[in-house]
């Protein structure tokens, strides 16, 4: 599937052909943190499926605990976090799938490392749900 996207501020796009079968949540604590968020959603990309367009990101270089060195991707303008790739000699890209202009047709189909998922993540259902930013009134 061809796809495309950006960062939030438009300074990076992107171009790349994914597998719509290969897009995967990862629950790890370094993606909860690198996305400020519960988890990361991702899909992997070859190589060449992958091209930037516009703009140059910035690269932090992350050992994980297996000493392995990752090089976490985002624009230097936004900070919209991009990919993560291997530090050095990238084959493949862990591609953000909330930065692809088709974002809402592409499914997760994995999860990865749950024994890092938060508890209340299988109650998210039951919470109230709004269309937009309710009014906050006290």
């Amino acid at each position: 599937m061809n796809i495309d996207g950006g960062c939030l501020c438009g300074v990076i796009s992107y171009e790349a052909v994914i597998d719509p079968e290969r897009i995967a949540i990862c629950h790890c604590t370094d993606c909860q943190i690198n996305s400020g968020s519960a988890f990361r959603w991702v899909a992997q990309v070859r190589k060449n499926d992958f091209r930037l367009i516009t703009g140059q990101p910035k690269n932090y270089i992350k050992t994980a605990d297996s000493g392995a060195k990752r090089a976490l991707a985002f624009c230097p303008e936004c900070g919209t976090s991009l990919y993560g790739t291997e530090a050095k000699d990238p084959q493949s890209y862990s591609l953000r799938v909330g930065t692809a202009r088709q974002a809402k047709e592409l499914t997760p189909k994995i999860q990865v490392w749950r024994r890092s998922a938060l508890g209340w993540l299988s109650d998210i259902d039951a919470l109230p749900k709004f269309d937009m930013q309710p009014s906050i009134r006290r």
